[in-house]
């Protein structure tokens, strides 16, 4: 799913739909990560990030760093 918004536009995982709601990352038009937000609640603001803040983050996320014990 797509959607423009703050000068972005907005992208979420297909998959998000059956888990009723996910993180959206928005790209500039040049496609570079500009943003982080709460798809079910856009209205709400984002998160400004760089490529490389969204690429270390996702990074953590894949290995387990942010993990709840």
């Amino acid at each position: 799913m797509e959607a423009t918004d703050n000068g972005l536009i907005w992208r979420k995982a297909s998959a998000s739909a059956a888990q009723n709601g996910c993180v959206e990352v928005g790209t500039t038009s040049a496609g570079h990560a500009a943003g982080i937000r709460d798809s079910k609640r856009p209205e709400a603001g984002h998160l400004a990030v760089t490529p490389a803040s969204l690429a270390a983050l996702l990074e953590d996320v894949r290995a387990g760093r942010l993990d709840l014990a």
